[in-house]
């Protein structure tokens, strides 16, 4: 341990002792005034601060999403944590807040396992990892009822050795195949471009012949620009379109099995989240589960708008990703499961993941609606499959 982190430390436990402290002088106070009125302190007295980084530049929808996060947990807990929210940059580059949470500089963060990719591949396996049939809501419900989570703090916790306490939220759509300058229809025409993605994509799309570039969002279309990519994803419509990548391509392919399961990150310093009272953990906690829902209601809004306006109003031509490029995507999803299952730990969490989307997504597409058959009822001729 560090010297930096053993100060960080020690001036957090001294912060939250004070607080305390001023409490419990409060609580001797009030009881030798019996007979008094009595006179409630504001809601914000004696606030815990939370500072809470995100991987998110300031101008993107997932900044507003961790805003949503917030909101809730200032107004559930009733003033009684303060979320200093900022932007990635603020204190750390948007793939070092993991570290920084481990070592006390940030008492939160809002991110993606992927980020942390470079740390240990197993990362991607809570989100990016190889689609076996099930979507993102499937994977939610493995990481909370499929012992995900178990897996998930052995990994950060046992093996790597972090103090933090992770949480998933906002089971994301799946995210586009990406931006391309010119049409992409067959695993051939992939060869040889330099794509910008992140986590096991990139293994899987470099085993489909792309050279790759792990970039965080805000270097994606700079990148472009000075030729360093060609190529490219994020994450939706929404934020693409907010830094620009129709002034750089025109060609949007939609669907994909590269990042089809993704959620939110939710990092908490052990140390910060163990020193508050139960119920402020548990707004934490539970804060997560109901900001998933405003989240994907969000989404749903703007994800679809900008959509619509990426084609109307900045030229640019939508595609579905076609069959023969998402078959080339589980061939090479293939190969590379064979090579992440050498590693123990890795083929448990593969093998806990099959085991869940096996039985719970059975259930998923057996009972689900032809929602394409419905809709080419009620709109004839807008999807173009």
């Amino acid at each position: 341990m560090t010297n930096s982190v053993k100060q960080n430390e020690v001036k957090q436990v001294n912060r939250r002792s004070f607080l305390k402290g001023t409490a419990a002088v409060g609580a001797v106070a009030a009881a030798s005034t019996i007979g008094a009125p009595a006179i409630h302190a504001g809601a914000h007295s004696g606030a815990i601060t939370m500072k809470m980084q995100t991987s998110w530049p300031a101008s993107d929808i997932f900044q507003e999403m961790a805003k949503q996060y917030v909101d809730r947990v200032e107004a559930m807990s009733n003033g009684r944590i303060k979320v200093e929210l900022l932007p990635s940059g603020a204190v750390v580059a948007a793939f070092q807040v993991l570290d920084a949470v481990n070592d006390g500089v940030l008492d939160a963060a809002h991110t993606v396992p992927v980020y942390w990719y470079g740390k240990n591949k197993a990362a991607s396996l809570f989100g990016t990892g190889p689609v076996f049939g099930g979507n993102a809501n499937t994977m939610m419900g493995w990481f909370y009822k499929g012992g995900g989570q178990e897996l998930y703090r052995e990994l950060t916790q046992d093996t790597m050795g972090l103090n933090i306490v992770g949480m998933m939220g906002f089971p994301m759509f799946p995210q586009p195949f990406g931006w391309f300058k010119g049409q992409v229809n067959t695993p051939a025409d992939l060869d040889g471009f330099k794509y910008r993605t992140v986590g096991l994509a990139a293994d899987l799309l470099q085993n489909m012949g792309m050279s790759v570039a792990q970039l965080p969002g805000g270097e994606i279309v700079p990148a472009m620009e000075r030729g360093v990519i060609d190529a490219f994803e994020f994450n939706n419509p929404t934020s693409d379109r907010r830094f620009g990548a129709a002034d750089v391509a025109k060609n949007y392919y939609l669907s994909s099995y590269h990042q089809a399961s993704e959620a939110f990150e939710f990092l908490f310093n052990k140390d910060f989240f163990d020193d508050l009272d139960p119920d402020l953990q548990a707004i934490l906690t539970h804060g997560v589960e109901a900001t998933s829902t405003a989240n994907t209601m969000l989404a749903l809004d703007q994800y679809s708008r900008d959509l619509e306006e990426l084609q109307s109003q900045e030229g640019v031509t939508v595609h579905r990703t076609s069959k023969e490029i998402l078959a080339g995507q589980l061939d090479s999803w293939d190969k590379i499961i064979v090579e992440l299952e050498k590693d123990p730990f890795m083929k448990r969490c593969l093998d806990s993941q099959r085991a869940w989307v096996e039985r719970v997504a059975f259930y998923e597409i057996m009972g689900g609606t032809d929602l394409v058959t419905a809709y080419n009822h009620y709109f004839p001729g807008r999807l173009k499959l």
